[in-house]
């Protein structure tokens, strides 16, 4: 699976991108027709703890998927977002098995 990940406003730091592409990555184990995901960072300009803001856009054959996390850190919303995603993926997996 291609992981894009782009940050809005700010450098990522590489162990962060590859954190993110670990994770995401068993992500196939629910789901083995996961295209591409992309990834959008944000920090908001906020006095709150939890100004960082994951979306994380995956894209199945006939569907894509949209979650977004906002946390202290980013690896915490990309923790909350792939579980998020591992859900959705197996509940797209049992309804397609239904229908074949």
């Amino acid at each position: 699976m291609k992981v894009n990940v782009q940050a809005v406003n700010f450098n990522v730091d590489k162990k962060l991108i590859v954190y993110i592409n670990e994770r995401l990555s068993r992500l196939e184990k629910y789901y083995d027709k996961v295209v591409a995901s992309d990834v959008f960072l944000k920090v908001e300009k906020t006095s709150e703890k939890e100004n960082k803001i994951v979306e994380v856009k995956i894209h199945v054959p006939g569907d894509d998927f949209i979650v977004k996390k906002q946390c202290k850190t980013f690896e915490e919303a990309i923790e909350l977002a792939s579980e998020s995603l591992e859900r959705l993926l197996v509940k797209r997996k049992e309804k397609v098995r239904t229908h074949s």
